[in-house]
């Protein structure tokens, strides 16, 4: 007895081995900790290629949210084209096509990330924001599941999906504060490039029709405060905003524009003609202003009455040259506002006059191209010889603008599909568009003066273009992520 005693004491006294209870205990919970990680790193794994599909996506299909009656047929197509892949969800590891994401799309997004989105729409006009929201996948919890095995304990599959919100807007910045409305809801400026425009003053009451133009930002809220306007007020802010050379506008939002009618008698034409080198009425104090510099090529027709370097409050016609010549189908009287493009009977009588019958330029296919070629010719010579216009600015001393100095560049807009019937506001933009003036304003002979615009459609400036130099106009297409 004294002996069994004395082996149970000693083995009840005894402390050998016992930290393999506690290295016992330990391991079980390290093991587990490990396969939790394990499965937790694979989960965020897939959440994290998910997530990236669902940016790619909405991206994509917000960058065809440009407000045409196909804009959420192209977001589709869009969408469509992006492929990836999940490495550790139960699904097909190839993620690509709608099986895989459902697009939502929105007219506006809540002021807080923090609140839901609450105007679905599927009207492609006003589709601004789209979500892509990717199909869900279980990622299996491999070593869960083998530690559950060994322990008993339950464990459970992880979920993971992914939603993105994308945006697309088109801004317009530093550009001349022009509208003019379309001929109809289909054209395009690419399809048109070369066309002559006949652009009249838009009045109020009375629905606007084709070519009718206005005035973009009534309330003078966009005005470039860092720009040549910046601190002017009245007539002389309507002198800059349409007469100045660059840094003029902040950013008009294709989704709105806010308008008024373009009639401002006495002073409109005088303000556009500063391209051609006319500083007359309240421009003629600006003539030697770099803000206000003309074009490198002003052969527009007319001279100073009675000589001299500058056209006061009258010109007379030039004896012996001509301006660029509109359509031939305004003087056959078979066009009134838009033209066909074909100036041929007119380019063979501005040859005639300006060059004595001999093309020196039979390449130049449209008028843009022809005013170009005059001033790559001149080689910073006179562009026309021997004649009452040199081709030169002669009034102002300021330093020509760039060639791109005649091109405006100007909102086109449904009016008819939006009534427009004077001012009004948060009218969409269906096109920005490049126009090439080719004559002064208010200078055919009229009595009184008609305010009408003349110029040619050079192409468009939606498609994130930049201005020339002289011009100025920056179009940016914006696509981003929002959530």
């Amino acid at each position: 007895m004294s002996v069994k005693r004395g082996h149970i004491g000693r083995f009840a006294a005894a402390e050998d081995g016992t930290i393999l209870v506690f290295w016992g205990v330990s391991l079980g919970v390290l093991l587990g900790i490990v396969a939790m990680s394990f499965d937790l790193g694979r989960t965020g794994i897939t959440r994290t290629e998910l997530q990236a599909f669902a940016d790619n996506v909405a991206l994509s299909a917000a960058g065809e949210l440009d407000g045409g009656a196909d804009a959420l047929t192209r977001a589709a197509a869009a969408a469509a084209l992006i492929s990836d892949r999940q490495t550790f969800g139960a699904a097909d590891p190839d993620l690509v096509g709608e099986a895989d994401y459902t697009l939502t799309y929105y007219a506006e997004l809540p002021a807080s990330d923090a609140s839901a989105l609450s105007t679905p729409t599927t009207d492609p006009a006003k589709a601004a924001y789209v979500r892509a929201t990717v199909s869900p996948t279980t990622v299996p919890a491999t070593f869960g599941a083998a530690f559950a095995a060994l322990t008993g304990v339950d464990h459970h599959d992880e979920s993971a999906t992914a939603s993105a919100v994308a945006g697309f807007t088109l801004l317009a910045c530093d550009v001349t504060p022009l509208m003019f409305c379309l001929p109809d809801a289909s054209f395009k400026a690419k399809d048109n490039i070369g066309t002559m425009i006949r652009l009249r003053s838009g009045g109020s009451g009375a629905a606007w029709g084709p070519g009718d133009f206005g005035f973009l930002d009534p309330g003078k809220i966009q005005v470039d405060d860092s720009g040549a306007c910046a601190g002017l007020t009245g007539v002389q802010l309507d002198a800059c905003l349409i007469g100045a050379v660059s840094s003029i506008t902040q950013c008009f939002n294709q989704r709105g524009v806010d308008i008024e009618p373009g009639q401002k008698v006495g002073i409109e034409d005088a303000i556009f003609n500063v391209r051609f080198d006319i500083y007359r009425s309240i421009m003629n104090g600006k003539r030697n202003n770099p803000d206000y510099a003309p074009a490198p090529n002003v052969i527009k027709g007319i001279v100073p009455n009675g000589g001299g370097a500058c056209i006061g409050g009258t010109a007379d016609v030039s004896p012996d040259t001509v301006a660029l010549p509109r359509d031939d189908c305004f003087a056959a009287g078979t066009c009134t506002r838009y033209g066909d493009g074909g100036w041929s009977t007119g380019r063979t009588s501005y040859v005639n006059a300006n060059y004595a019958g001999d093309d020196p330029y039979p390449a130049a296919l449209t008028r843009y191209q022809y005013y170009l070629s005059e001033i790559a010719g001149a080689a910073g010579g006179d562009i026309l010889s021997g004649l009452a216009e040199t081709g030169l600015p002669s009034c102002s001393h300021a330093a020509p603008a760039g060639p791109d100095r005649r091109v405006i560049i100007v909102a086109g807009v449904d009016c008819a599909a939006n009534e427009i019937k004077g001012a009004a506001t948060g009218i969409p933009v269906k096109e920005f568009v490049k126009v090439f003036l080719t004559e002064p304003v208010g200078q055919d002979g009229s009595s009184p003066p008609q305010l009408d615009i003349w110029g040619e459609v050079i192409g468009s400036a939606s498609n994130g273009g930049t201005g020339a130099t002289g011009v100025g106009g920056i179009v940016r297409d914006v696509v981003q992520l929002y959530r």
